[in-house]
């Protein structure tokens, strides 16, 4: 039996340039886990249907479980390795430790992920829009609330003396 067609792919991922010759078949998550050992995203449900497996591409949040490895060819892929700045962490990893806003940290990494994607995209400006942005990440432990308030905090929404969330400041997380 022939060995099967492998394509040519290279990607910039967390901020480094990889080469790769790979089969079609092969998912951006298995990529990132198996070839590139970026065990940080979570093979979940490999359904799109927990965003464990959340990274960005090109700034955008992605579930790269659902999305082949050769449709992100020339991109630039963010996991959640490539967020920190040597020891100094994003500002949403920052924020989900003040927050406390994991328990067992399995499904951290994409929350971590989509959290900056939704910011970085212009739409976390109120309470309501983050919990629906967010739901595709999925927290078996229920720390939504300290996930709303670690990415509130990021994104400029604070409390005031309603106790709602309101937003004072929008655009992009620092990088």
């Amino acid at each position: 039996m022939p060995a099967p067609e492998r394509y040519p792919l290279a990607l910039r991922v967390n901020g480094r340039e990889h080469e790769f010759d790979i089969e079609a078949w092969v998912t951006l998550l298995d990529l990132l886990r198996e070839r590139l050992s970026l065990t940080g995203t979570k093979k979940g449900c490999d359904h799109g249907q927990c965003g464990a497996c959340t990274v960005l591409v090109d700034g955008k949040r992605i579930n790269s479980c659902l999305t082949l490895a050769v449709m992100q060819n020339g991109r630039e892929i963010t996991t959640i390795e490539g967020l920190a700045n040597g020891q100094e962490l994003h500002p949403m990893q920052q924020a989900f430790i003040d927050k406390d806003a994991f328990q067992c940290g399995y499904c951290t990494p994409g929350q971590i992920c989509s959290a900056i994607g939704l910011i970085n995209e212009g739409q976390a400006k109120t309470p309501a829009e983050v919990r629906e942005l967010m739901s595709g990440n999925l927290c078996r432990c229920g720390a939504y609330p300290q996930i709303l308030e670690a990415v509130a905090s990021v994104a400029g929404i604070s409390r005031d003396g309603d106790n709602k969330l309101h937003p004072i400041v929008t655009g992009t997380v620092p990088a």
